[in-house]
């Protein structure tokens, strides 16, 4: 199947605004809770709103931006019903969103690609499970891995 440029182009720009504001959505929720710890409304706000950015990634073969939101989704699902969110874990949590934020900004509006290791992504999603009582992050079985993938490999 041959990839239209121009129309993923298209769809990219579209994609670049809605996780904008998907991400400015998280850092409300994130607000909230370092005023309010552990308010269930805030943490299901960011857990819905990364699913979607991890969809809306994933439909445009985002593999990365995609895999590590459904990773901090993965964190924050299990923290969230074993134990309180404390600061650190926040600030951890804050990390991996900024990281998502900066990646955004880094993808190859061309290829689709990002051409960064997955070193970084690893490092914050394990000082994030370690911060909420996870000795070792294991990603769930359904879970994609942080392998980088760009619009190239699907053409």
């Amino acid at each position: 199947m041959r990839i239209d440029h121009k129309v993923w182009a298209q769809r990219f720009t579209e994609f670049q605004v809605e996780a904008e504001l998907l991400l400015a959505k998280t850092e409300e929720c994130l607000t909230h809770l370092q005023l309010i710890s552990n308010d269930n409304d805030a943490i299901d706000c960011i857990l819905s709103t990364l699913l979607k950015l991890a969809s809306k990634a994933d439909a445009l073969a985002l593999a990365a931006v995609s895999g590590f939101s459904l990773h901090i989704h993965s964190v924050l699902s299990h923290a969230h019903h074993h134990m309180p969110l404390h600061d650190e874990a926040l600030g951890a949590l804050k990390d991996c969103l900024t990281l998502i934020a900066w990646q955004l900004e880094l993808i190859d509006q061309n290829t689709g690609q990002l051409f960064l290791d997955d070193s970084e992504q690893t490092e914050l999603i394990e000082a994030f499970a370690f911060q909420v009582g996870q000795r070792q992050f294991q990603p769930p079985m359904n879970a994609k891995p942080f392998t980088l993938v760009g619009l190239a490999a699907h053409a």
